[in-house]
């Protein structure tokens, strides 16, 4: 990704300098840092917000009451995971931070949840059923409620921050069902 950003610094300079105005490349550089800044400390208060909810919520146990809640729906999933297995909880707060529409806070807990897999894996560097299956559902992440694309609409002053509600649901609906029904269909394929 470096490299990506060092070639795009690179063309701009080029560009600007072959039309004459360097100056305006070296001017916009600085504006999109000031603005990326901006950006990220608008978000830092809704993902810490999010974070800290999630985190008393495990430290509450109520993480776990939430597993054995769900276990009916884990059990067909996942049925090589054991009840009260570690990985079932990291899962579980994972898909709750993606359901949040918290991505980047739900990246902690969905490498937790792979490594926790991982120790019920028989051979490791081989990527098992769960995994599979796992990285799929977070990959289509059902979005409750989208909050950090909330949090960026009203940043940029939309009149409507939350009028992409409906749509990203039934989006992410339709992405999920997808993702279960595809990882499924491939493991019976591939035993």
């Amino acid at each position: 990704m470096n490299i990506v950003f060092v070639l795009l610094f690179v063309a701009a300079a080029i560009a600007g300098a072959v039309k004459g105005d360097v100056k305006a490349v070296g001017q916009g550089a600085f504006d999109g840092a000031a603005q990326g800044v901006t950006l990220a400390i608008g978000l830092i208060g809704v993902m810490a917000l999010w974070l800290g909810l999630l985190r008393i919520a495990e430290k509450a146990g109520l993480v776990d009451k939430l597993a054995r809640a769900v276990r009916p729906v884990f059990r067909p999933l996942f049925p090589g995971v054991p009840d009260g297995h570690p990985a079932i909880s990291a899962m579980l707060l994972n898909i709750a931070a993606n359901m949040l529409g918290l991505g980047n806070a739900a990246t902690p807990f969905g490498i937790k949840a792979m490594e926790e897999l991982d120790k019920l894996n028989p051979t490791p560097g081989t990527a098992t059923n769960a995994q599979v299956l796992f990285l799929a559902i977070n990959t289509a992440s059902l979005q409750l409620v989208p909050t950090t694309v909330i949090a960026l609409r009203a940043s940029a002053h939309s009149n409507d921050p939350a009028g992409i509600l409906l749509p990203t649901l039934g989006s992410t609906c339709c992405a999920l069902t997808v993702a279960i029904i595809s990882a499924k269909l491939l493991e019976r394929v591939w035993r």
